[in-house]
């Protein structure tokens, strides 16, 4: 598919044990073989072959190496791929990058490895996506969902969506092509609704799957709420295992949002504490009271702190009235002052989470199913799937008010169109150049 030949070097350009050269490319076996004297096209596929690689213009040995030969179609690229790999100094690796390309390879872009083997058909749009997805994981989560991505969770999920979509449309297609039989029309369309609504239950499911999905790779956005002075600042510092926020006695310490990270056993929590939220003549501490409700809006989870040492109070009430129930846990903290049994007690100063610590655990219980089935985790793939889930309520809508089947039939093929470019790429080149374009060089 690609005449030309690429390499780049795919560890990082530093002084360490070993650096790796890759070339792929139909010329790259002829040019391994140049810079090594050896004839690499009599070499078996997969195997491992010691010796010295050589400037071609000089003839000077520049390294002892072992390389790497996969020939196509069993490669990365389905194209033959040569991985050289040489001692990891910066000035013997740029030198070896050197010879292979004045032996007739050119530099990779970032990510063009990936995209030769998108293109080439070895890898579709959403496994490419999870190996970057990989490389950039920061979590056991966030990995499980890129294992899913790679190898291929996604297209087993859209695929059967879109086998199904075509045998709906087929069956439109008949009643089209046969106009002369009154009685198709609506045999068809009896036939056709139940499995619009069907296929219509699949995909909303995995939508809403897809929530979980997003989470499990990206982490929770968690926001600690509370009046001042209940102790949100020693929670933030007892989850985080640091002193992050400055702790006082004094109420309204907290004049901005403080953020930290913790990766919990079922879920990755981006922690956000918040300013108390209270009525206040103080200029700045309002400034930060509007963060802390912006945060709450822009929140998937909320830690209610409460004063388990006193009863509720007015604004105790206030809040609890603000703050979403669906995102929200209620936290007593100083429980060691009160003996009153809560639902979640705490004492954050003295680093007693565990209590909260299983309830978010618990929380996120159900979402693990994502890490073994797969899910659409950003937002391009979730995207199209929404609009394709538009198109087939288009459709629905269109058969209850007896619209003709060829204009139900451009909304089901919408549908299609929308489900395919999560695989493949419609516009590729913008696509393809803005995606591949996030990728490291040499990968």
């Amino acid at each position: 598919m690609f005449s030309d030949t690429i390499a780049a070097i795919s560890t990082a350009l530093s002084e360490q044990a070993i650096s790796v050269i890759r070339i792929s490319g139909d010329r790259a076996i002829e040019i391994l073989s140049r810079l090594t004297g050896r004839d690499f096209a009599t070499i078996p596929s997969h195997t491992v072959t010691y010796g010295f690689i050589h400037d071609p213009q000089t003839h000077e040995v520049l390294d002892e190496t072992l390389v790497f030969v996969m020939k196509a179609p069993r490669s990365y690229t389905k194209e033959d791929v040569a991985e050289i790999h040489c001692h990891g100094g910066v000035y013997i690796t740029k030198r070896i990058l050197a010879a292979i390309l004045s032996s007739g390879a050119r530099l990779a872009r970032p990510g063009e490895f990936t995209q030769r083997a998108m293109l080439n058909g070895r890898i579709d749009l959403t496994q490419a996506e999870a190996i970057q997805d990989m490389i950039e994981a920061d979590s056991s989560q966030s990995a499980a969902m890129a294992v899913q991505g790679i190898k291929g969770s996604l297209k087993r999920l859209i695929e059967p969506l879109m086998d199904e979509l075509l045998a709906i449309i087929a069956n439109i297609e008949v009643n089209i092509d046969y106009p002369e039989y009154d009685d198709v029309e609506q045999m068809t369309r009896q036939h056709i609704q139940p499995l619009c609504k069907e296929w219509k239950s699949k995909l909303a499911r995995i939508l809403k799957d897809a929530s979980s999905g997003k989470q499990m790779k990206e982490g929770v956005k968690t926001v600690i709420v509370g009046k001042p002075n209940v102790g949100k600042s020693s929670l933030l510092n007892a989850l985080l295992e640091e002193d992050k926020a400055i702790v006082t006695e004094i109420p309204g310490t907290t004049r901005d949002l403080v953020e930290g990270t913790i990766r919990l056993e079922n879920v990755t929590l981006h922690l956000i504490d918040t300013a108390g939220i209270r009525e206040t003549g103080d200029f700045i501490e309002k400034i930060g009271i509007e963060k802390s409700k912006k945060a709450l809006e822009e929140a998937e989870l909320i830690l209610l702190v409460l004063d388990a040492s006193n009863e509720p109070d007015e604004e105790d009430e206030t809040l609890l009235k603000l703050v979403d129930p669906a995102k929200r846990l209620v936290v007593y903290n100083k429980s060691d002052l009160n003996t009153t049994q809560q639902d979640i007690e705490v004492s954050a100063l003295k680093g007693e989470i565990d209590s909260l610590i299983q309830a978010i655990n618990q929380r996120f219980a159900d979402h693990q199913v994502v890490l073994k089935t797969g899910a659409l985790v950003n937002e391009r793939t979730i995207g199209l799937a929404s609009q394709a889930l538009d198109a087939m309520d288009s459709a629905l809508k269109g058969l209850d008010e007896g619209i003709q089947l060829d204009l139900i039939a451009v909304d089901l093929q919408e549908s299609f169109l929308r489900l395919s470019e999560i695989l493949h790429p419609v516009d590729k080149d913008f696509l393809l150049n803005e995606l591949f374009s996030r990728f490291c060089l040499g990968k």
